[in-house]
């Protein structure tokens, strides 16, 4: 028993170093700014860079309009298929794989090649921008938000509050959001991480997004790099843990209904 504990902490922890040894090296590169002395100058030329919040701010805009085209594209259609039309569910999951096999660059010229001629003039839009992003991030949503429906049984659920009277609808809005509020916060969440370092729509379509920004910052500097590096790092896992603090609030809120139930 002791042989065997000793070998699965062996493997943790050459994991955590495996893992963590690379973003220390990161970070003590991103502290040399200042030559002689570790300070913080990188990140602070970072937070003082206009193109810095601009990029940021851009792509934080698109990622808040991805989420919500995508949960009004996706969260009605992936209802009706649990609903009606169960049968498709293989089909729609092996369709989630495809952008992991089609090249975003080949998606972007798809793109641009269907919609820079009349009457779908939208190259110019943040509109295919946009549409761009849902496609990449499909695979995630979908699979996030079928997971919760599963999770809750939705036929179930849904026969009983319109044998209640309630509307489909209202027991979509009141009943089934409510429930699956930890799958479209991952949805959401995830979503958010994949549109912010996003970097070959943007630089296709020439958006200022921040993507670009990043591998421009590479480009030409340094230090920089290695602190933007850390910071997106930093959002990921913040994004991360509030996801985590969520969906267990979600989970104690489920059981403590269920204990006065």
């Amino acid at each position: 028993m002791r042989k065997r504990n000793f070998w699965s902490w062996l493997w943790v922890v050459l994991a955590f170093a495996y893992f963590l040894m690379p973003l220390i090296a990161t970070f003590l590169f991103s502290l040399r700014g200042k030559k002689g002395v570790l300070s913080f100058l990188a990140y602070r030329r970072v937070f003082e860079d206009p193109q810095f919040l601009s990029t940021f701010g851009f792509s934080l805009e698109m990622a808040i309009l991805t989420v919500i085209a995508g949960f009004l594209l996706m969260v009605p259609t992936t209802i009706w298929i649990e609903l009606k039309l169960p049968k498709l569910r293989p089909l729609i999951e092996a369709l989630s794989y495809l952008p992991f096999v089609i090249p975003p660059i080949v998606l972007v010229f798809g793109l641009i090649r269907m919609y820079s001629r009349p009457p779908f003039a939208l190259v110019s839009t943040p509109a295919l921008l946009v549409a761009g992003y849902i496609v990449i991030s499909f695979p995630y949503m979908y699979r996030s938000i079928s997971g919760g429906l599963q999770a809750i049984h939705l036929k179930t659920l849904m026969e009983a509050a319109q044998s209640l009277g309630a509307a489909w609808v209202t027991a979509v809005l009141r009943i089934v959001l409510p429930n699956i509020r930890s799958a479209l916060l991952s949805a959401a969440l995830l979503t958010f991480a994949i549109v912010i370092g996003e970097l070959t729509l943007a630089v296709m379509l020439a958006w200022p997004a921040f993507g670009p920004y990043m591998a421009l910052v590479g480009r030409d500097r340094a230090y920089e790099p290695a602190a933007l590096a850390i910071l997106s790092f930093l959002l990921t896992w913040l994004s991360v843990a509030v996801m985590h603090a969520v969906t267990r609030g979600g989970e104690r809120s489920d059981s403590g209904a269920g204990a006065v139930h």
